[in-house]
This record gives C-alpha cells, sequence and structure tokens, in this order.
C-alpha cells in the first residue's frame, strides 16, 4: 500500500490498484485503518515504546521473556507472545550466545601407534589402590579454555589427586600423579 501512496500523484488511485490486482475497498479501509487506529493497535504501539525503553536499557541484551518479566514487574498485564510478536515486527531482538564449532583438543599422528590397553577395558578393581584412571576434561570459560586432570581410584571413585592448568599437556596429567604420590 506503500507504493500507491508513492505513485498516486503520478498514475492515478485505480491504475495502480489494477495493475496490483488489490481492490478499492481493501486500499481505502487500510487508509482508514492509519488514519484512526483501532484500541489493540494503538495499545500495541503504546506498549512498542515501553519495549524499546526496556530492550534500550539493558543495552540490547534482553530478549522477549526478559522484556516480559520486566514489564509484568512494572504491572502491565501482557503475554509473552504478544511481545514476542512486536518485537519481531520492531526487528527487536536480546544477544544469545552462538554454539560454536567444536575443536579437536589434540592432533592425531595418522602414523602412531595407540597406547597398549592394560587392563583390557576392565575399569574395576578388587581392592583400594589397584587400579587409578585418568582422565582431563576441558571446561570453556569466559576467559577462555580451562583443563582439570584427575586421578580416581576405580575401587572406590574416589579422586585421588587431581591438577587444573590453562593447557592440556603432560605436565598437567604427571602433576596430578604428583599431588596423589607426592614428589619425587
Amino acid at each position: 500500500m506503500k507504493a500507491v501512496e508513492v505513485l498516486k500523484y503520478r498514475f492515478g488511485i485505480a491504475p495502480i490498484l489494477q495493475v496490483l490486482g488489490v481492490a478499492a475497498s481493501t486500499y481505502y479501509g487500510w487508509l482508514a485503518q492509519h488514519r484512526d487506529p483501532s484500541p489493540r493497535r494503538r495499545a500495541d504501539a503504546d506498549l512498542l515504546e515501553v519495549i524499546r525503553e526496556i530492550h534500550n536499557r539493558s543495552g540490547g541484551t534482553c530478549g522477549a521473556p526478559r522484556v516480559h518479566a520486566t514489564l509484568g514487574r512494572r504491572g502491565h498485564r501482557v503475554s509473552r507472545k504478544r511481545v514476542e510478536r512486536l518485537m519481531r515486527e520492531d526487528g527487536l531482538q536480546g544477544a544469545f550466545l552462538r554454539k560454536r564449532w567444536r575443536t579437536a583438543s589434540t592432533r592425531q599422528n595418522p602414523h602412531a601407534t595407540p597406547a597398549p590397553d592394560l587392563v583390557n577395558r576392565d575399569f574395576t578393581a578388587a581392592a583400594p589402590d589397584r587400579l587409578w584412571v585418568a582422565d582431563a576434561t576441558r571446561i570453556p570459560c569466559g576467559d577462555g579454555v580451562f583443563w582439570l586432570a584427575a586421578v580416581r581410584d576405580a575401587f572406590s571413585n574416589r579422586i585421588v589427586g587431581w591438577r587444573c592448568s590453562d593447557r592440556c599437556d603432560t605436565d598437567l596429567i604427571l602433576g596430578a600423579f604428583v599431588t596423589l604420590v607426592g614428589p619425587a
């Protein structure tokens, strides 16, 4: 309908509507709605101003759920879906963290032979301190990646040694064992 408003002085309204295949009643109904909006549209416009203020105050980080909660605290009784619709129509969107591609933490040498399986995948022990198993875990944090190496007793499932570092290397793993047996 905005195209009609732009071109009506050049070609007239009736020929433009005929080319577009729009009934004249549809066009004039659209004009009437813009001249005198319904109470619902006026309420939406007023609510959108409050939503913009909340969204701008958050630095553009609040999405529809937080904006809806803030509106509720301010005494506005409105549905979350209405808030979502108004924000979507106005192009407002909250900040969100995108999932990053998982990157491998190590580069495997295709020519290397794997380490021997000394326990034949049987991680049970008959008595304490007979079998220890170790693992290194990558923990993403706000400042980067954090590595935690832990040594567990297979009999009691208790952590018997651990170490943390900003990199996963031999020193991290051996450090978890050193806390267990003490320095040499």
